[in-house]
């Protein structure tokens, strides 16, 4: 019988990790991929899923741990989606990301770049500002948490390490009043219920509390009632918004938002910045390393108080207004609507004068930008995971921008832009990976673009 099979059980020295946390091991030249695994481990694994030339396997027993194995401190790490790398020991989790980096850009990028030691966190618990949490029910009984690995079934969370504490509070604060109110979960299988996520934010400058519910119904039976014990049992809650979501989708947010109660936003600091963050703001999620890569940009621009500086992909403008103050004009550009308003008000909150925002897609919007205003002197780019489109590193380049700051989510994309960016004329400086999501497979890095051919 072959051992290449589903449910073929084997013996696994792990060799690597890929790039979504999971440990690799070889079985004659084939890779297999095994979760709850790391470098250094032996483990008897179960193959339940099996390609030609590749495998994922679900671990049975360690057999020998890795020296870089710990035991997680959190309940719900076996099973719980959130995290990925509980079982990993902290030092050894930024040597991972920084290989990663380096894997990336070796391999994909064909680049030959110095990657710097990760930027860690001295205290990496408790970091996270926002959770996402679903409800639904399991034998009559509510349940509320994460999903499972890879599945929609939901680990009902009585606590997480990676959550500012007031989250988990509150968290378990609705899920009771939830279910002794009879407000009924979604059922996402048969597109019934009323409250499908509670999405809760808080603010770690001011310590207030926002919470989001988002409902497949117009209405949310009992309300009211829920809003004012909230607002009784945890003091800090500043804000309560409805967000609603008829689609039969695994998208969070629908379209409307509505505050119910309270503040129409939180507000929140990084280094001499306020920001205010409405329901559907993005705003970085670890605050702590946020400062930490916003100074990273910062000092890599040679700013002296004259530059124009675009700032594109801006989001809610973070971090085009930090610079603000070194800069002559920022301008940004950011294709969500709601999040450019995000940016205006902040300029406003903060006295700034010279920032300007613009709504639309960078690759559409830039080239007009670059005729108005002639002369960029430095750009920072902050993509999704999926990068850069061509047509915006093109255009920066025809103008000649000089500096170009490469805020980076997903090292694979980060290769990638670095080499086309190469091709047009930039050399990349060292890179700077900053750990922003401990216990979690994710890497965020900082890389400045100088044009060395004219």
């Amino acid at each position: 019988m072959s051992s290449w099979r589903v449910g073929a059980e084997h013996e696994l020295k792990i060799t690597g990790l890929s790039h979504e946390g999971s440990g690799v091991g070889r079985l004659n030249n084939r890779v297999v991929f095994v979760p709850q695994t790391i470098p250094g481990d032996r483990a008897r694994v179960r193959l339940v899923h099996v390609k030609e030339r590749l495998a994922y396997g679900e671990l049975l027993a360690i057999l020998e741990p890795s020296p870089d194995r710990r035991t997680p401190s959190c309940p719900h790490a076996p099973l719980c989606g959130g995290c990925q790398l509980q079982h990993m020991a902290y030092p050894a989790q930024l040597r991972w990301k920084r290989q990663q980096v380096l894997d990336a850009l070796e391999r994909l990028g064909g680049l030959e770049v110095e990657v710097r030691p990760t930027i860690g966190m001295e205290y990496p618990y408790h970091y996270r500002n926002k959770a996402q949490l679903p409800l639904g029910r399991r034998k009559e009984r509510l349940v509320m948490g994460f999903f499972q690995r890879g599945s929609h079934e939901i680990v009902d969370m009585s606590s997480c390490e990676i959550q500012h504490p007031s989250i988990t509070r509150l968290a378990l604060a609705v899920k009771r009043a939830v279910q002794e109110l009879g407000i009924e979960p979604y059922d996402e299988v048969r597109h019934t219920g009323v409250l499908r996520h509670a999405v809760i934010r808080v603010s770690f400058s001011h310590g207030k509390l926002m919470l989001i519910l988002v409902t497949r119904t117009r209405d949310l039976p009992r309300g009211e009632e829920l809003i004012a014990r909230l607002s009784r049992e945890v003091p800090e809650l500043s804000s309560v918004a409805q967000n609603i979501n008829p689609q039969v989708t695994n998208v969070i947010l629908g379209r409307e938002t509505k505050i119910l109660w309270g503040s129409e936003y939180l507000l929140d600091t990084i280094g001499h910045m306020s920001y205010a963050v409405s329901p559907t703001s993005f705003f970085q999620v670890n605050p702590v390393q946020t400062k930490v890569l916003y100074d990273l940009v910062r000092d890599s621009l040679p700013l002296t108080g004259g530059e124009t500086v675009l700032d594109l992909y801006c989001g809610a403008g973070t971090i085009g207004l930090y610079l603000a103050a070194r800069a002559g004009r920022v301008i940004g550009v950011e294709a969500v609507a709601p999040a450019v308003d995000d940016a205006r008000r902040n300029a406003q909150l903060n006295g700034i004068t010279n920032a300007e925002f613009y709504t639309g897609r960078a690759e559409e919007v830039l080239p007009g930008l670059i005729k108005k205003y002639r002369a960029v002197d430095g750009a920072v780019v902050d993509p999704p995971r999926k990068g850069c489109d061509p047509v915006v590193l093109e255009a920066l380049a025809k103008v000649g921008v000089p500096t170009l700051v490469y805020v980076s989510c997903n090292p694979a994309t980060l290769a990638r832009d670095l080499n086309y960016l190469a091709g047009l004329g930039y050399t990349a400086g060292a890179i700077q990976p900053v750990d922003m999501f401990p216990w979690t497979s994710h890497v965020e890095c900082v890389t400045l673009m100088s044009r060395v051919k004219k």
